[in-house]
């Protein structure tokens, strides 16, 4: 997709919001960054391999290889524009302002451990690097999500 196509998506995406939405645009397929590399490289004249090198450095971290925008479990709404989506959320509703406390008390406490498991419980899909895990000395595997509240 395109700068001026995003943008438009963005400004369209605009005048149908009610406040609060969130809303998710289909960006069309994915590209590999190495054939936008290539294609860039050519466009400038030059010869991938030859004239101009692309080094692959590995991950760093925080990086991802792919974005997910929302996960399964969580619903998105048509709206009138096939390429625009309004977020609906997570079915299972969630006590918020609970859970930053008592991650705010471990904060405090300095229980990182306990930290990282309270993220990984409310963000099943959230995974520690290394760097983080290391600091504990043991891997952490992500807990079953939060119960609900009532």
């Amino acid at each position: 997709m395109t700068i001026p196509e995003a943008a438009q998506l963005v400004i369209q995406a605009s005048t149908m919001g009610n406040g609060g939405e969130i809303f998710v645009l289909d960006m069309g397929e994915p590209v590999k960054i190495v054939d936008l590399a290539k294609r860039m490289i050519l466009l400038s004249g030059f010869s991938p391999g030859h004239d101009m090198q692309i080094v692959f450095t590995g991950i760093r971290p925080g990086e991802k290889l792919y974005e997910e925008l929302n996960l399964d479990e969580e619903a998105t709404l048509a709206t009138y524009h096939p390429k625009i989506k309004i977020f609906g959320g997570s079915q299972s509703p969630l006590d918020l302002e609970a859970h930053v406390s008592t991650m705010r008390a471990m904060c405090h406490a300095r229980d990182e451990a306990g930290l990282l498991a309270a993220l990984c419980r409310l963000a099943p899909d959230y995974t520690p690097g290394a760097h983080l895990t290391a600091l504990r000395g043991t891997p952490l595997t992500p807990a079953p999500r939060f119960a609900a509240s009532a």
